[in-house]
């Protein structure tokens, strides 16, 4: 069993580049990740001792600060540097954000797409950020569903909230931004990958959580709440009055003849959607999560002891959870979810996935 440790490396944001090591870096809560959203994190770095150049290693809007597991050599966490603070103090205060973040700086301009395969119409919206921005290499698979896709510049949408709208389609793909070494090893790129689904999904994954064992406790949320369960759901345009565009309402109809109620949800799913076919194809995938509910493994993992994060698992991968006896499982249980989160706290030797059952 081997114990997190990270080394922070701060870099260069345009190229990727290494700048100085940051070993007094700490971070100040977990490391996080979610597939197709940004996620922050806050550091203090001592500045006695700091390399001489942490400054511009560290600089808001010009660099990047980057974690790289040491046991592997796997980097598990990127996010550009946001706010810093420091004075008499003798630790400097900063923050950063992962690079879905930079996407919300960004614009895809006017784009015309009718009858583009899913991939292909990210791939588009992705491609003005490459010019001028971080190291980022669009790695996209065909998906195998052609959609049709608009955008105006005079929208003012950005890329992370169209490549959101796209994934919030009935099907619709799954995105993230990883960071990889770059060929001589002294610096960084970021694959943005574009997938139907993102990860490997499998029956019997090889990743396996023993409660009692490496996960210290878990937590099985189930909730019919508001925004996570309905089985009636319709997208609503902007808008008021009878011109309001609005998808036809979507139905959980075998729950419905089952037995379940009517439980309803209206929600607009993002600014500016003026195609009928788009509202559908959100209230679909919506309700397809909503159906039955939110149901939502937390694990509190020893990540000394528990399957290695980058190495075994990844943000998006099945994860199994085995577990032999609880009080809310008397007679144990045995599930295969989805990670679609994670956190990690490599001082208190915990890693949190987030798994989600999907119906």
């Amino acid at each position: 069993m081997t114990a997190v440790e990270l080394a922070w490396y701060g870099c260069d944001l345009r190229t990727g580049g290494i700048v100085e090591d940051l070993p007094s870096l700490k971070p100040t809560g977990a490391l996080s990740r979610r597939l197709g959203a940004q996620t922050t994190l806050q550091f203090e770095l001592a500045l006695d001792g700091a390399p001489a150049d942490w400054e511009s290693a560290t600089a808001p809007g010009r660099s990047l600060i980057v974690a790289v597991d040491t046991a592997t050599d796997i980097p598990v966490w990127a996010g550009a540097a946001l706010p810093r603070d420091a004075g008499s103090a003798s630790t400097a205060q900063l923050g950063a954000a992962t690079l879905e973040a930079y996407l919300d700086a960004r614009y895809p301009g006017t784009q015309t797409m009718l009858t583009v395969d899913q991939a292909t119409v990210c791939a588009n919206l992705i491609t003005p950020a490459l010019a001028g921005g971080p190291p980022l290499v669009i790695d996209a698979v065909p998906t195998g569903t052609a959609i049709d896709y608009l955008t105006s510049d005079g929208d003012d949408k950005t890329i992370l909230s169209c490549l959101t709208e796209v994934m919030g389609l009935d099907g619709g793909p799954e995105w993230t931004v990883d960071a990889v070494w770059n060929s001589r090893h002294d610096g960084f790129v970021f694959p943005v990958r574009i997938r139907s689904t993102i990860g490997t999904q499998a029956a019997e994954p090889e990743a396996v959580n023993d409660y009692p064992g490496g996960v210290a406790e878990y937590t099985l949320s189930e909730s019919y709440e508001r925004g996570k369960g309905a089985t009636r759901v319709i997208a609503r345009g902007e808008g008021e009055g009878p011109d309001r565009l609005t998808s036809p309402p979507r139905e959980a109809t075998q729950l419905i003849a089952g037995g379940w109620p009517i439980w309803e949800y209206r929600f607009t799913p993002a600014t500016g959607v003026t195609d009928p076919d788009q509202l559908d194809g959100n209230a679909a995938k919506e309700l397809a999560l909503m159906a039955q509910g939110a149901q939502v493994w937390s694990i509190q993992g020893v990540a000394s002891a528990c399957p290695r994060l980058g190495r075994d698992w990844a943000l998006g991968d099945s994860i199994r959870l085995s577990i032999e006896s609880s009080r809310r499982h008397p007679a144990g249980a045995d599930v295969v979810a989805r990670c679609w989160a994670w956190e990690l706290e490599p001082g208190a030797d915990r890693v949190r996935p987030i798994l989600v059952e999907e119906g």
